[in-house]
């Protein structure tokens, strides 16, 4: 039985050590023979690295680790190419002289290895200097992989002087790969984000953006049939409904592919959890998000073209293309126009969506352990109906979140603000919410629906609004006749901005 290759990020150790592999050399062939400069975008923990290293054993000419894979009688073996290999994802870089003294320690690694003494002392002279010496002592050009390209940005993107000084010395390191275009067979850069041409990529205008390449799109990442044949000996038992509903979902415009990660560890630990989603915070992100207004429930569907969908920059960052980049947004429609294309996100699958929210909620408390107090207390007051305990605990809720936060957000004066954080509250509880729930009358502002129960709410700001008035709207347009085979409840949330809490709470059981 072959072993899961957890946290294995080395294509040599995975074929000599028995794991578990999905063989994606097809596509890494297709690469080979129509181009040769590539750049890659894939959210962190996808398989980019063991993608990167892949194509790096079939340059070198490692044949025997491609056995009873598809490359083994699909690539030319008699070649073999001098392989420069950068990784930038081993440590966080906070300054230019840090990321040239990490490139120069790779560069001088990789030229000792072809006994190379390199001679100059910029990162950039000394990559210019390894790609032409390589090329006269080999006599064969050089194929260039560079692992997480941007993470030096990525790690300083709360601090813009600081990510523009990284941002500046790695454009002038990856543009000696446009001069040295002569002397390269195969180049492939990979990351999470698509960096503005202007900003970084000045000098890589040649370079394919394969990362919404439909042709590619399965690149990283498995398919519902690659899970199903590699992984058979693993399924026994496996609800693969409940799984396919945890952590598949990830849609490039091809198949919809699970993230690696997840998988390999829900199948070693047999548990579902959000084992992506706790490999790093989000938090920039929700601070984002708040920053530029954005309700949560908005998030669900953002519409979004395809001059926005795959570049940012430090100085114009917004939140939906870095959403969808990084892997907590995805794409869920795609409409091609004689204009250009547009693409319709929302959340993969339920991981993500859950610990998302659940994100949100311990930002805005900073405090986990109140927040799941809260939580149970929530889903047991709906199941008995007890709609009292539920004003509590909005109440509760809402008076957890410190003053401070008020102070630094004008949007906490809005209805949609408080529908956001209570949509956040219950989906963070795992309940079936849905917002803008569109009736023959109207739109319900949130309905919360648990197995025969139906409670339709809707949201007002005390001070916009005259007393009474969410309540009196759910009834005048007749909101529950969408859920007339339901034991529904109306409830009417009105929150007042300068008391920042529930101002009023009125609720009704038809």
């Amino acid at each position: 039985m072959q072993k899961l290759p957890i946290g294995i990020q080395s294509f040599a150790k995975i074929r000599k050590g028995n794991y578990c592999y999905v063989d994606k050399t097809a596509l890494i062939a297709q690469l080979a023979n129509n181009g040769g400069f590539y750049f890659l975008a894939r959210p962190r923990r996808f398989g980019k690295s063991l993608l990167i290293d892949t194509i790096a054993a079939a340059f070198e000419g490692n044949k025997t680790l491609f056995n009873g894979l598809y490359l083994e009688n699909n690539w030319d073996w008699h070649h073999n190419y001098p392989i420069i290999k950068i990784d930038l994802a081993e440590s966080i870089l906070t300054s230019r002289e840090r990321l040239d003294e990490k490139l120069n320690i790779q560069l001088t690694y990789i030229a000792k290895q072809y006994k190379i003494i390199l001679q100059y002392q910029e990162s950039s002279d000394r990559l210019h200097e390894l790609i032409q010496t390589l090329y006269e002592q080999t006599q064969q050009p050089i194929v260039v992989l560079i692992d997480e390209y941007d993470k030096p940005i990525l790690d300083n993107i709360t601090r813009p002087d600081r990510a523009c000084e990284l941002r500046e010395g790695l454009k002038n390191f990856y543009s000696v790969l446009k001069t040295q275009d002569a002397y390269l067979r195969f180049v492939m850069l990979t990351g999470v984000s698509k960096f503005s041409k202007v900003s970084l990529f000045s000098g890589l205008n040649h370079l394919q953006d394969i990362s919404l390449d439909y042709r590619y799109g399965n690149i990283c990442g498995y398919t519902q049939a690659e899970l199903e044949n590699v992984f058979v000996d693993y399924l026994e038992a496996v609800d693969l409904k409940q799984l396919k509903h945890w952590y598949n979902g990830y849609n490039f415009l091809a198949d919809t592919v699970y993230n690696p990660f997840d998988v390999l560890l829900y199948l070693d630990l047999r548990e579902f959890k959000p084992y992506w989603f706790e490999t790093g915070t989000p938090s920039f992100l929700i601070d984002l998000i708040h920053n530029r207004k954005l309700t949560t429930p908005s998030l669900e569907s953002i519409d979004i073209s395809d001059a926005f969908m795959d570049s940012f920059d430090i100085d114009t960052i917004e939140p939906e293309p870095l959403l969808f980049q990084t892997g907590y947004l995805t794409i869920t429609k795609k409409v091609n126009f004689a204009a250009g294309s547009h693409y319709t996100l929302g959340f993969p699958n339920y991981e993500v969506h859950h610990a998302f929210h659940n994100a949100v909620l311990t930002k805005l408390t900073q405090s986990g352990l109140r927040q799941d107090k809260q939580k149970f207390a929530l889903i047991a007051a709906l199941q008995t109906g007890k709609i009292d305990e539920l004003r509590d605990i909005f109440y509760a809720f809402f008076a957890s979140i410190p003053a401070d936060w008020y102070r630094k957000n004008d949007i906490a004066g809005y209805e949609g603000y408080y529908c956001s954080v209570v949509y956040s509250y219950f989906v963070a509880a795992g309940l079936d919410v849905r917002t803008e729930d569109i009736t023959n009358h109207g739109r319900i502002d949130m309905s919360v629906l648990l197995e025969d129960k139906v409670f339709i709410i809707e949201f007002k700001v005390t001070e916009l609004n005259k007393p009474g008035r969410a309540l009196l709207q759910i009834k005048e347009k007749r909101y529950a006749d969408k859920y007339y085979n339901k034991n529904i409840w109306l409830i009417g949330v009105e929150f007042s901005k300068t008391k920042r809490n529930i101002q009023r709470f009125e609720w009704e059981q038809v």
